[in-house]
């Protein structure tokens, strides 16, 4: 359990308070390095909305979550609950962990499929494979090596990862801290993250369970493996970087909460607490992800301009202050889309929640449009990063 004093930053909460905080501070003129045209949030929405009728003609949108990006075939799990939904937690969480940006020139070639996948989809597919070798166990985590996770992914000097130390570092620190709470892993079954399913089951009440309550796991079991993070009184913060416009009078002064990778997971958590007969509520409760999918196709559209162009060419570490006021940005803008994108789809909040949008959506619409305005649809800036954000 958490012992020690968050200041409410490990909630998707904080994440939306502040994010708004922040919209509202750059449209004010007061986040350096942004500018905000509301006005152009109109072709954002255009763009999603087109891009969910394409995909999704008859807007039976499924929730925006890692399953989506199996695409070289369904994973084998077990066929009876719960052990399907622990396995199923073991496919995700290790999924999603290893699941950030891949880099323009990596390619995964699926021996089994026959297909060839890139970034995301490509990520997804080489994890599903691994995990179904058995190369990703709780129980091993801690002895993986650089060389069978670059086997794994397929890495090499001439298809080269992005962050390949970063995701391997992550992984054995994940293995430490399946070790180090038992309670929370290994309650019932044998340690693995899947036993973060046996919690939640527990937790729920009368077999419902807000999706703010996978996250709060999420964030208390996950937060120690987040290397050279923030703390605060010695509790890892995770996702949560500095920006001086965030101003408050306690030890929270100028602290940006995201946890992008944290809510992804939980998005893909929801749908094994499902299918073990959890109703999962409050779905809305989690917020979008700052993530440059997202980001970039408020950049792309002119919704977000720099004050100075020139930082366009330049890297930036994902803690500088540009980047941590984007990522902010992103969340609050796609709070103040979705409506306009349920009235242009004809459909209500209950019908079309966040989770759809991003789905159906603001990810594809970012993507797209990336493509069309940079050669290998890159994001928008040069993000130096370990493997352990975007």
């Amino acid at each position: 359990m958490k012992h020690r004093n968050d200041y409410g930053l490990l909630t998707a909460a904080a994440v939306r308070e502040r994010a708004n905080e922040m919209l509202e501070l750059a449209l004010d003129g007061q986040v350096e390095g942004w500018r905000v045209n509301l006005p152009r949030l109109a072709e954002a929405a255009d763009r999603t909305a087109a891009v969910t009728r394409e995909t999704y003609p008859d807007l039976a949108i499924p929730f925006h979550a890692r399953w989506r990006h199996f695409v070289a075939g369904d994973p084998q799990l077990p066929a009876s609950s719960p052990d399907r939904a622990r396995a199923a937690f073991d496919l995700v969480i290790f999924s999603v962990l290893l699941d950030a940006g891949a880099g323009p020139d990596w390619r995964y070639r699926d021996v089994t499929s026959g297909g060839t996948f890139a970034r995301s989809e490509g990520l997804a597919v080489a994890s599903q494979r691994m995990f179904e070798a058995g190369t990703l166990n709780g129980s091993q985590l801690g002895s993986l090596s650089a060389e069978t996770l670059a086997q794994g992914f397929q890495a090499s000097v001439e298809n080269p990862l992005v962050g390949l130390e970063g995701r391997l570092a992550l992984l054995r620190r994940l293995g430490e801290q399946i070790d180090a709470r038992p309670d929370l892993f290994a309650s019932v079954d044998a340690p693995r993250p899947g036993g973060l399913y046996d919690v939640l089951a527990r937790r729920a009440q009368q077999r419902r369970l807000p999706a703010t309550a996978i996250l709060e796991l999420v964030l208390e079991a996950l937060g120690p493996i987040w290397a050279h993070r923030l703390e605060l009184d010695g509790l890892p913060l995770g996702d949560c970087w500095r920006h001086p416009a965030i101003r408050r009078s306690d030890a929270s002064n100028g602290l940006v909460p995201l946890h992008k990778l944290s809510q992804w997971l939980s998005y893909s958590l929801i749908e094994p607490l499902q299918d073990a007969g959890i109703d999962v509520v409050d779905i809305d409760g989690l917020t979008g992800l700052a993530e440059y999918r997202n980001g970039g196709l408020f950049v792309d559209t002119g919704v977000l301009t720099l004050s100075n162009p020139l930082g366009a060419s330049q890297p930036h570490h994902v803690s500088d202050p540009l980047i941590v006021a984007w990522r902010a940005l992103t969340v609050a803008l796609l709070d103040r889309m979705s409506p306009l994108v349920r009235g242009r789809l004809g459909v209500s909040e209950a019908e079309f929640p966040l989770a759809r949008m991003l789905e159906g959506g603001s990810w594809a619409a970012g993507r797209r449009i990336a493509a069309e305005r940079r050669p290998g649809g890159g994001p928008p800036f040069d993000i130096i990063s370990d493997g352990t954000v975007f």
